[in-house]
């Protein structure tokens, strides 16, 4: 990757060289919770932002070295009794979206709603379709139904995005 970006973490954003530092505050989890982080993951070539770490392992300053690495995950934690903190390194695979979990598939959803919502530079090529796309093939179960009302949601703010576009009601954005 020639880039990445944290999603919805921006106030939480650590230097490289902060990450192995212990007294940074980064947002820290619990025992017993659990959080989902998104990425945007910018692949190599022209168009570059977002932050390249300044130890690199899979490329040098002017050469990518081959992998069947996506990339790697790096976790620092500390265990309740520990005072220093520990590294997990996890090399991934990765597949495309839309061969991804039900889960992931429905955190895109929501976090491309938010972009879109935002009017965020970063929201890149999203759309409320595509938006309904990865929800409807991440819906599952829903036993509360969240997830049917996220999607009705979705279904409203494009519906007033083509009212306030002043477009057709049948284009969308």
């Amino acid at each position: 990757m020639a880039a990445y970006r944290l999603i919805g973490y921006e106030n939480r954003r650590l230097k490289a060289r902060e990450f192995d530092d212990d007294t940074r505050d980064a947002g820290e989890i619990g025992a017993g919770h659990s959080v989902t982080a998104l990425y945007e993951l910018v692949p190599p070539g022209p168009a570059k932002r977002g932050t390249a770490p300044a130890t690199l392992k899979y490329q040098t300053r002017r050469q990518t070295k081959a992998s069947p690495d996506l990339m790697t995950v790096k976790v620092r934690y500390k265990p309740p009794t520990a005072s220093t903190s520990r590294l997990i390194e996890v090399p991934l695979i990765g597949p495309r979206l839309d061969r991804a979990s039900p889960q992931l598939q429905f955190a895109s959803a929501v976090a491309a709603f938010g972009l879109l919502l935002r009017g965020s530079s970063y929201k890149g090529d999203a759309t409320y379709e595509r938006v309904l796309e990865l929800a409807e093939a991440g819906k599952g179960r829903d036993e509360r139904g969240y997830r049917a009302e996220f999607i009705r949601l979705v279904k409203t703010a494009k519906a007033l995005s083509v009212v306030d576009a002043g477009s057709n009601p049948g284009e969308g954005r």
